[in-house]
């Protein structure tokens, strides 16, 4: 990686269309590393990732959210859903957010396109909750709770950066609100 940290937050789009060109195995497994080296609370790292490359379940998995924000996931090369075991840390998800925040960076670094799915919390085309459709579909244990589901794909067009002036600088307080 040649670009600095800022550079990588700049860069940062949620990315929606895909070319259909594979993910190279290379940058998915550094995308699954930033996962896996997230930091976590007490180190317990309640949360576990299911990595699904599998043209068909990406169609299916397309039908996770009533709202039709999973659609994407049928032109996907890969998604990777995280899912955590609420029993094990009360602050699941905390750390199921970082995991997925670091591969969404990641993968921008990379020059991979990227789209984090809201899953917690949400409802499934078919009336289900977001988690039970997926359950089923993945088979993931009952004690494991949905987060989040990170579409990956080459991207069709790149999006322009952020600049440090377009930052709303207006939100920060220093001291007091």
């Amino acid at each position: 990686m040649n670009e600095n940290m800022l550079d990588v937050f700049l860069n940062r789009r949620s990315v929606r269309n895909y070319t259909g060109e594979p993910v190279p195995m290379e940058k998915l497994n550094q995308i699954i590393m930033a996962g896996l080296s997230s930091a976590s609370s007490r180190g317990l790292r309640p949360w576990e990732l299911i990595v699904v490359r599998d043209r068909q379940k990406l169609i299916d998995m397309s039908g996770c959210r009533l709202q039709g924000s999973s659609r994407m996931l049928a032109g996907a090369d890969a998604a990777i859903i995280v899912v955590a075991d609420e029993e094990q840390s009360d602050v699941w998800i905390e750390d199921s957010s970082v995991v997925m925040a670091n591969m969404h960076l990641m993968a921008s670094a990379l020059g991979v396109g990227s789209c984090w799915i809201q899953g917690r919390g949400r409802e499934a085309i078919d009336g289900e909750s977001s988690e039970d459709f997926l359950r089923s579909l993945l088979q993931f244990p009952s004690e494991c709770r949905l987060l989040a589901i990170l579409s990956l794909g080459m991207p069709e067009e790149e999006a322009e950066a952020r600049t440090p002036d377009s930052l709303p600088f207006g939100k920060v307080h220093i001291n007091k609100y």
